[in-house]
């Protein structure tokens, strides 16, 4: 049984986002077969890595979260992407970026700013 963590909704909404990603080139019409080939990759990255998140959470699934959204930030000037699939990638990848750095925070800093002691024990 899923155990829901208060922080288990942002894993959700890069769960949508990963599935947003996934399908926007035909939801765009991307006719640049990189774009198409990185949001269809990076869409299926992000989506098993929010639903490994939301079964069992650790920390490499939010810093690969947070990797693939810097990447979807940079991956429009590598490869030369066309204008609405930047702008796709860019939106997608900055948010993508924000709750996964959101929910690292939330998990390792309490409210007073200290590290929770939950994760530091060893």
């Amino acid at each position: 049984m899923i155990k829901w963590r208060n922080v288990s909704s942002l894993d959700f909404y890069k769960l949508m986002l990963g599935g947003f990603l996934f399908l926007s080139p035909w939801l765009f019409g991307f006719v640049h077969t990189s774009a198409s080939l990185d949001a269809w990759m990076g869409g299926i990255t992000l989506m098993a890595t929010s639903a490994a998140a939301l079964l069992i959470f650790n920390d490499w699934e939010e810093w690969l979260a947070l990797f693939l959204g810097a990447w979807m930030i940079a991956a429009p000037w590598v490869l030369s992407f066309p204008h609405i699939a930047t702008k796709i990638h860019l939106i997608a990848g900055l948010i993508c970026a924000y709750l996964a750095a959101l929910e690292l925070w939330l998990v390792h800093f309490d409210q007073r700013g200290s590290m929770d002691s939950e994760h530091t024990r060893g």
